[in-house]
């Protein structure tokens, strides 16, 4: 049939997961096609929370299967401690998971390479969370990297040890002391869990498969749109492409079988790490936002940057990936504040643009505020977006016709049913 694809219009964080969950028994697929376990979608039902870092947020649900694409890159370790906490939960992995073979793998020495790389940055750190996910990705692009498709080779140990003595080589160019032997050890254990799963499959044949039986899949991305490889803020970004044309490389699907283009944002900004952030709010209002979010990163516990919300970076994303209709998140940290403000035009060198400069990681830029009157309203009791108050409406009708994109759905907080709905939009599914 279709592929819908979800995606992160900001530096990540904007709260995917939840959205992915709420629409998940739509589908039939709920496919992750990039990044890796630094990725950290937070899902709160009944009051509990689960994190999943790898594995697609459909699997909360009992309807659809749930695909890691060939885009993604799998440590082990962590899938399987992933896998078994669900599997304590209750929520069922086997026969309704599945793993591309062409999905590489993360080693640990890649993580070694990835610590003693960052260390050597110095003040320029870019932020890595250290899980090896740039080494990994750099194997690949390298033609060096092992696949998941390769754990079933009778010769799988004799190659890793071919990847790993290269790894070895390359380190030691940094003053950086490291030992693996406890990591391999877990490593290969994780390995041969998920070898006895016998769920790896040639991803790309059980998707188009799907959608020529009528089948509706969802595409589920980590990180953010400004976290891009090729059009993020670089070189402060990840290594894979985040934007919607990488559900295509990720799984394997043709551009036209996509239909909808589901951004994500919140209604303010955050970004971890290092990198040029625009809106930020390097003071008490920041600070304010941080903790009535609770805005630390769900797979480091790093303090996130807060700042208002960016519209030039946003239009950026829209106009990147296509987007059709976005989902605001966190509406609801914005609840208690007199005013609000909107980045609308940066000013660098004196001129006005709502352009991402090229050199936005030297440039300096001052942003440019419209100012909004807060609604000062808790929003637990509304239950369309059409009945919310007027101070709020009106801040999203400013966004929507700055920004030429329906706002179809808005998050009030983090559980499950806190998520409000546009009448006038279609929705997806």
């Amino acid at each position: 049939m279709y592929v819908d694809i979800l995606l992160g219009l900001q530096w990540g964080d904007e709260g995917k997961g939840k959205i992915v969950d709420y629409l998940a028994p739509k589908y039939d697929v709920i496919a992750r096609f990039q990044g890796g376990p630094n990725a950290g979608h937070t899902l709160v039902i009944g009051g509990e929370k689960t994190i999943l870092h790898t594995v697609p947020s459909g699997i909360m649900h009992d309807k659809p299967m749930n695909v890691i694409g060939n885009g993604v890159v799998i440590d082990p370790v962590t899938l399987v401690k992933e896998i078994t906490t669900l599997e304590s939960k209750g929520i069922t992995t086997r026969g309704r998971l599945f793993i591309s073979k062409k999905a590489h793998l993360i080693l640990p020495t890649h993580k070694v390479l990835d610590a003693a790389s960052e260390s050597a940055k110095g003040q320029s750190k870019i932020g890595s969370t250290l899980r090896g996910i740039s080494p990994t990705y750099m194997d690949k692009t390298g033609r060096n990297g092992l696949r998941i498709g390769d754990i079933m080779s009778p010769d799988f140990k004799e190659s890793y040890q071919k990847i790993k003595e290269k790894h070895l080589k390359l380190v030691k160019q940094y003053d950086f002391d490291f030992d693996v032997s406890a990591d391999e050890v877990k490593w290969f254990e994780a390995v041969g869990f998920l070898k006895s799963l016998n769920n790896f499959i040639d991803s790309e044949y059980y998707l188009n498969e799907a959608l020529s039986q009528g089948k509706k899949i969802l595409a589920e991305g980590a990180q953010g749109t400004m976290l891009d490889i090729d059009f993020g803020t670089y070189p402060y970004v990840t290594s894979s492409n985040t934007i919607s044309s990488g559900a295509c490389n990720g799984l394997g699907i043709a551009p036209n079988r996509v239909k909808e283009v589901i951004g994500i944002a919140k209604a303010y900004c955050t970004r971890v790490g290092g990198g040029p952030f625009p809106s930020e709010l390097d003071d008490e209002v920041g600070e304010r936002i941080r903790q009535i979010g609770n805005e630390f990163g769900a797979t480091t516990g790093r303090k996130r940057r807060t700042g208002w919300i960016d519209l030039p970076a946003l239009k950026y994303a829209i106009m990147l990936n296509g987007v059709t209709q976005i989902a605001m998140t966190k509406a609801d940290v914005l609840n208690d504040f007199d005013q609000i403000e909107a980045c609308t035009h940066y000013d660098v060198n004196g001129s006005l643009t709502e352009a991402i400069p090229y050199d936005i990681d030297k440039a300096t830029i001052k942003p440019i505020y419209k100012s909004f009157a807060g609604w000062k309203q808790d929003l637990g009791s509304f239950t369309t977006v059409d009945e919310l108050p007027e101070q709020l409406r009106a801040y999203l009708r400013f966004l929507e016709a700055d920004l030429h994109t329906p706002i179809s759905m808005l998050s009030t907080g983090p559980e499950r049913e806190k998520l409000l709905f546009k009448s006038s939009v279609e929705m997806v599914g």
